[in-house]
Formats: structure tokens, C-alpha cells, sequence
């Protein structure tokens, strides 16, 4: 059987609970995924906070022409504010998990989870001699890969999450719902149940988190795959092999204050297994993750507990 799924037909996470009447909600396409936005806000704050994902997409993007991130494979680039946030951000990742690379997009060039096709042994080990993020270079604000190529595929989407809410603050909304596909952030005084799918499934839900004022990314090895001569190939890429990650986990979502980091520790997670993944969030202070193995059983974090299908975080 062959299994081929597109990232833009998946939805990891789902909100469960009804939106209140007066909140303002709409969909549209950025990051090749539904970003659907609910707030308690005017129609011109809405159409702002999309007008931000057009800018965010347009800049942070390895697949746009004359974005930021694209142009700094010709050499040094002075770079806005926000990208050289989200590069930082994402070296950080690199160097503590070892597993991470924003450099890995040589390799990321080469994988076509659409048509399906599977690079070369040879094609592979030309693109590994040009992933390492020890290579890029930060000086006053202007950045030099060294003629790496940064794909931030594993943080972008969490860090445009951030970015949303501090909009909206900004703008005084107090309640809504922040939805780009593998990542939610519900911001409000009340809690909101938010389902995470079931991996391969149609529309089932393997487990409910109830939260509030909290983010919440999902990684796995279902969102972009394809399957064969019985191998799955999926899109969580190995920097250090340059194939698809071997793990024992379908997904692993990650529950905290920040949906960058809530990203980026969801690919670490599904990349390291179940037992040192659990290990690592337990670790980190403020996140929690529901990992799904290839059973189909759930692992919860320290921090979390399950009563009547519900995971709810612990009260400390």
C-alpha cells in the first residue's frame, strides 16, 4: 500500500470547543497550511494579523524568491530583526540538541515527498558536506552561512505564532485561537480542548489536551510521507545521515508559553525517540509533550495528567 500525504492536507492539532459568537474568524493559505485565525477583534486587526503572515512568509521562507532566507545562500546579508531572531533561536536548537540543523536545506532540496522521489546515496552525501550549523556567522546583525542553506521549516511556523499573539495583545484582543496547522496558541481567560489526530488517521482524535493561555506544536512522521517498497520515508530529516529519522514515535506535541519552542522541541523530540525524548522535556522547564508511539500508545511528561480522556497540566 502507498501512503502519500501533502504537509497542507494534514491538521495535527484541532480546537474541539466552539469559539465564543462575538469572536471574528477566517482562513487563508500561508507556510503551504491553513493559518486560521479567531479573535475578539474588529475585521481590520484580522486582516492585519494575515497581512503579518504575508510579510512572515515572504521573508522567513527558503522556497521564495528574494526572501531573506533565500538570498543569504548568495553570501553575507544584512538581515531584519525578526530573522536574525528566528536564526538565533534556531542555532540555539542546533547546538543544544545536536539533532537540529537550519542548515539541513541542502539536504530538504533534495527530498520530494509530493512526487515521491528519493534522492541517491551520492546525491545525499554531497548535500551532508553542506549542512553544519557551526558555519553561520552573526556579526552586528549581518549573517554568512558560508554557502550553507537555512531551511526553518522545524521553528518558522511557531516563531509567526509568537509573533501573532504579541499583535494581538498589541492590539488589545484578550481571547482567540492562533491555528497553523501543527500549531495552536489559545490566549484567554477560559480553557480550550484541543484535540491532537490520530497519526494516519481520518479524522479521529488520539488524545484531548485541555488548555489555557498556552501553546501547542505538533511533529511527526505522518504530516509529509510517502511509503515504499514498505519503507516510510517521512520528512523529519537526520542531519547526520541525511534520511528520515529512525524513531520509535508517530508524533510528539509539545505544551508550553512559547510556540517556537514548542516547534522546535516537537521535531527534537520525534528525532531523539520516545525515552530521551521524555527525558529532555522533563527537563526543561515550562514544557510538557504527549508522545504517540507506533502502537499507538501515549507517553505523558512529569507535568501532565490524564483523567476521563482529558490531559490537563498538573497544578503545582
Amino acid at each position: 500500500m502507498k501512503k502519500s500525504l501533502t504537509f497542507s492536507a494534514i491538521i495535527a492539532l484541532t480546537v474541539l470547543c466552539s469559539c465564543a459568537s462575538s469572536q471574528n474568524t477566517a482562513t487563508q493559505i500561508y507556510f503551504d497550511t491553513a493559518v486560521t485565525l479567531t479573535a475578539d477583534c474588529s475585521d481590520e486587526v484580522l486582516s492585519g494579523a494575515f497581512s503579518l503572515c504575508e510579510e512572515y512568509e515572504s521573508t522567513l521562507s527558503r522556497t521564495k524568491e528574494n526572501s531573506e532566507i533565500s538570498l543569504l545562500t548568495s553570501g553575507k546579508l544584512k538581515v531584519s530583526a525578526d530573522t536574525l531572531e528566528v536564526i538565533e533561536k534556531g542555532l540555539d536548537y542546533s547546538r543544544a540538541s545536536k539533532s537540529f540543523d537550519i542548515t539541513i536545506g541542502a539536504l530538504t532540496e533534495l527530498w520530494d515527498f509530493k512526487d515521491e522521489v528519493i534522492p541517491s546515496r551520492d546525491e545525499i552525501a554531497e548535500a551532508l558536506k553542506n549542512v553544519d550549523y557551526q558555519s553561520v556567522e552573526i556579526i552586528d546583525g549581518e549573517v554568512d552561512t558560508h554557502g550553507k542553506i537555512i531551511d526553518l521549516g522545524g521553528i518558522a511556523k511557531g516563531f509567526v505564532a509568537d509573533k501573532l499573539l504579541a499583535y494581538f495583545k498589541e492590539n488589545g484582543v484578550k481571547s482567540g485561537i492562533i491555528n497553523l496547522g501543527g500549531n495552536i496558541t489559545v490566549f484567554d481567560d477560559r480553557y480550550y480542548n484541543v484535540g491532537i489526530k490520530k497519526p494516519f488517521g481520518e479524522n479521529e482524535i488520539a488524545a484531548t489536551l485541555r488548555l489555557k493561555n498556552k501553546s501547542v506544536s505538533t511533529s511527526g512522521i505522518y504530516e509529509r510521507c510517502f511509503e515504499k517498497d514498505g519503507v516510510l520515508y517521512h520528512h523529519i530529516l537526520d542531519p547526520a545521515t541525511g534520511y528520515p529519522a529512525e524513531t520509535d514515535l508517530f508524533c510528539a506535541s509539545v505544551i508550553g508559553d512559547t510556540s517556537a519552542d514548542c516547534d522546535a522541541l516537537g521535531t527534537i523530540c520525534v528525532q531523539f525517540g520516545c525515552d530521551k525524548a521524555i527525558s529532555v522535556i522533563n527537563g526543561t522547564k515550562g514544557y510538557e509533550a504527549v508522545l504517540i508511539d507506533k502502537n499507538y500508545n501515549l507517553h505523558l511528561t512529569d507535568g501532565l495528567e490524564e483523567k476521563d480522556g482529558i490531559i490537563t497540566i498538573k497544578k503545582r
